[in-house]
């Protein structure tokens, strides 16, 4: 294994601090499996055999699987009861999911939950992940070869230990449902036969719906936090599946997606949590030997502030009842370009601004808010369509040949980015004058109308007739 030493010399990495993309790297050029870089950076870095490294990736296990033992018979949680041992029953009577393995993975992985409740587990990031982790090494030596398991089990750590080092605070896209997620998709591919660029695809992959996704405050209530931990396994086996089985293209660096998710932790923590626990706080399991400890005042602020939220749901709940669609119509207008509010409402803008312009087209001003700006491949070719030919969202044809139409035309295109958050301003400047659109965007295709040229009234109005959905 010199050649790894070596090719990470030569590319200035540090053996003992590989990043995974660096590992992945590494094992792709030398035609190795990325365990093999994983367990010799280890046996650098303290001094072990081959074997020695496997034996303690496994003692590694030995307290969370004897909590998950406690959590699969006699254990019992304040969040989950014992559906663990209700699901183990006569051999797995009752199943979550077809594949056997795939359901062991998960009902083991809310035993370590409920034995993590009983008698604790050993945090990696979290308890949380450490839950996915241990019910896919319990799965995983169940069905397939020690040496194998080990293997991936490795490489399930390194991952792991990196999420570990980047959590800092509340969050489940660092812990339960994306360090899970992550590292057993990383494992997964390993242990049915995946490739190097594989498993960097794949951990880009089920990194990205884990992102954002608070934890703590939900764990206080009864059940949420099994799709979390539970989900991890399942967007794991599901994501290591597909990048084996086929050639989804992902370009983000596997690195790049690690960096994202430890960003944006923090974030999340300070801005998402206090919501869910705006929310959620009503349904806290709360402990009423600790509560005789806590002034009557504060209490009372907290049910005051509860019985608020707890209505001020039920409010907006009735509103999205009342705006929701019929079923029977439930659908928006087709959109080409794969996105209804990237592309879908800016062409829709742009539509209106085209009914409402008078004269041969010369120029279109585009005005986008950064989240639109930055996805402007996708967006520009519709905005472009609607607002130089009237076309509709699903005109698939003038989509792809937008661009050259305006180009051969010498149609002047302008496009810029402005600060103010869901601003989608579209101006057409015609022969005989000029209309414009200013309107914020909303998903399903939908905007909203804030001003226009000549008028708003007949901006509503041509949206009218375009069969455009506008909303408040």
């Amino acid at each position: 294994m010199e050649r790894i030493q070596e090719l990470a010399r030569k590319k200035g990495y540090r053996i003992g601090a590989l990043t995974l993309g660096e590992s992945i790297e590494l094992a792709q050029e030398l035609n190795l499996k990325v365990s093999d870089v994983v367990i010799f950076e280890a046996q650098m870095r303290d001094g072990l055999t081959v074997q020695e490294v496997l034996e303690r990736v496994a003692n590694a296990f030995n307290h969370n699987l004897k909590a998950l033992e406690v959590g699969l018979n006699s254990g019992e949680s304040f969040l989950f009861g014992r559906s663990a041992h209700e699901l183990a029953e006569n051999n797995f009577a009752k199943k979550l999911i077809d594949d056997d393995f795939v359901n062991r993975a998960v009902v083991y992985t809310l035993a370590a939950q409920i034995g993590n409740h009983s008698v604790g587990l050993e945090p990696c990031a979290g308890t949380g992940d450490s839950c996915p982790y241990t019910g896919l090494f319990r799965a995983m030596l169940e069905m397939a070869e020690r040496d194998q398991v080990l293997r991936a089990t490795a490489v399930l750590l390194k991952v792991g230990t990196i999420f570990r080092a980047g959590k800092t605070g509340t969050g489940c896209n660092m812990e339960g449902f994306g360090a899970g997620s992550a590292a057993s998709t990383a494992a997964l591919v390993e242990l049915r036969g995946g490739t190097p660029e594989d498993m960097a695809r794949g951990v880009v992959l089920a990194i990205s719906p884990t992102i954002a996704v608070p934890c703590t405050p939900r764990v206080m209530v009864p059940g949420l936090c099994a799709t979390h931990i539970g989900g991890a396994i399942l967007n794991a086996s599901y994501t290591a599946n597909l990048v084996i089985n086929t050639n989804i293209p992902v370009n983000v660096p596997v690195d790049v997606m690690i960096a994202l998710a430890k960003a944006v932790h923090p974030v999340s923590a300070k801005y998402v949590v206090p919501l869910v626990i705006k929310y959620l706080q009503p349904f806290f399991k709360t402990n009423q030997e600790v509560e005789q400890y806590i002034n009557d005042q504060v209490k009372d602020s907290e049910k005051t502030a509860m019985h608020e939220s707890m209505a001020l749901a039920l409010k907006e709940a009735r509103e999205l009842s009342e705006k929701a669609n019929p079923i029977v119509k439930p659908f928006g207008e087709a959109v080409v370009g794969g996105s209804s509010q990237a592309v879908g409402s800016p062409t829709n803008a742009a539509r209106i601004a085209h009914e409402l312009a008078r004269g041969e087209i010369k120029k279109v001003k585009i005005e986008l808010y950064p989240e639109l700006f930055v996805r402007r491949g996708i967006n520009v070719p519709g905005i472009l369509m609607g607002a130089v030919y009237g076309a509709h969202t699903a005109d698939g044809e003038m989509y792809h040949e937008v661009m050259g139409k305006v180009l051969a035309q010498e149609i002047e295109v302008e496009s810029v980015q402005v600060d103010e958050p869901q601003v989608q301003r579209i101006t057409v400047y015609g022969s005989e004058g000029e209309a414009a659109v200013d309107a914020l965007n909303r998903g399903g295709g939908r905007l909203v109308i804030r001003d226009a040229t000549p008028s708003k009234e007949e901006a509503i109005a041509a949206a009218e007739k375009l069969g455009i959905v506008v909303v408040d």
